[in-house]
């Protein structure tokens, strides 16, 4: 199953995917490509894919991107054998943008769909501004970005609203925990449970 979150630039998205991947089980995490610049707290591989833009557009070209979008200036896509791969045996948490989510959603039927939002406006431009790393005219273009993606928020599946951070953990979490325990999701898992029922009628 593909969980995919996704929220303005500073709503603390990332954050709360590390903290869901700690404490759900068999949750795994699909790592995204971005043309972008390591962060000093990122890890290769764990974070992000980081690749130069060339390698970025041949995978465009030859269809290795399920999804892909242009964010402030950077490159961000997901791998289609990354989510092929990794979810054979597990269920799958997809961090992306807004524009990325939309793609998801008209290709992936069976997918659910998480809406982050920062608790205002005030406050995600002062994560912006202590995260650190970028000049004001990126922060105020990562503002204005935010204004136009917070309405799209009535087109998902969920919202969780990052305020207080172990609060949106345990609401994160327990979307994805109960969304497994549907009936629709269930079905291979119920079923010789069922049948042993009728095979022992006569215990």
């Amino acid at each position: 199953m593909l969980f995919v979150i996704t929220g303005p630039s500073g709503c603390g998205k990332s954050t709360l995917a590390r903290r869901v991947l700690e404490g759900v089980e068999n949750l795994d995490f699909s790592v995204s490509y971005t043309t972008r610049k390591k962060r000093d707290s990122e890890t290769e591989g764990k974070d992000y894919y980081f690749v130069p833009k060339e390698v970025f557009d041949d995978m465009m070209k030859t269809n290795k991107l399920v999804e892909w979008a242009m964010v402030h200036g950077n490159y961000y896509g997901t791998s289609r054998r990354e989510i092929e791969k990794k979810g054979i045996n597990k269920d799958l948490l997809l961090d992306i943008d807004v524009e990325g989510a939309h793609q998801i959603k008209e290709k992936v039927k069976k997918a659910v769909f998480i809406f982050i939002l920062p608790p205002s406006y005030k406050e995600l431009k002062a994560r912006l501004e202590k995260r650190g790393g970028e000049v004001s005219a990126s922060i105020a273009r990562r503002l204005e970005t935010a204004k136009k993606e917070i309405r799209h928020y009535p087109g998902f599946d969920y919202i969780v609203i990052n305020d207080k951070l172990e609060r949106a953990v345990k609401e994160l979490a327990a979307i994805i925990v109960s969304t497994k325990c549907r009936l629709e999701w269930q079905k291979k898992e119920i079923a010789p449970i069922i049948r042993s029922f009728t095979i022992d009628e006569g215990d």
